[in-house]
């Protein structure tokens, strides 16, 4: 995928402090992986995820050791 350029605009003292604690020309990552993290996954992603959880069978198991716990009616 190509990368798409962009122009901003943000406070002074942030982009101060970005360049005091990013390594050099991390800068861009940093902020596209704020962004991925803040926006909600796109349908592909979250089908994707769903199936391959689906086949991990240790969650499978986990569900199994809690089913005791579903019960129609709790004692009063």
């Amino acid at each position: 995928m190509m990368p798409a350029h962009l122009s901003i605009t943000i406070d002074h003292a942030l982009y101060a402090r970005l360049k005091k604690e990013l390594p050099p020309k991390r800068i861009s990552l940093f902020i596209e992986q704020a962004i991925r993290a803040r926006l909600r996954p796109d349908r592909r992603a979250l089908d994707a995820a769903y199936r391959a959880a689906a086949k991990e069978t240790w969650r499978r198991d986990l569900g199994d050791d809690w089913s005791p716990t579903e019960v129609d009616a709790w004692p009063a």
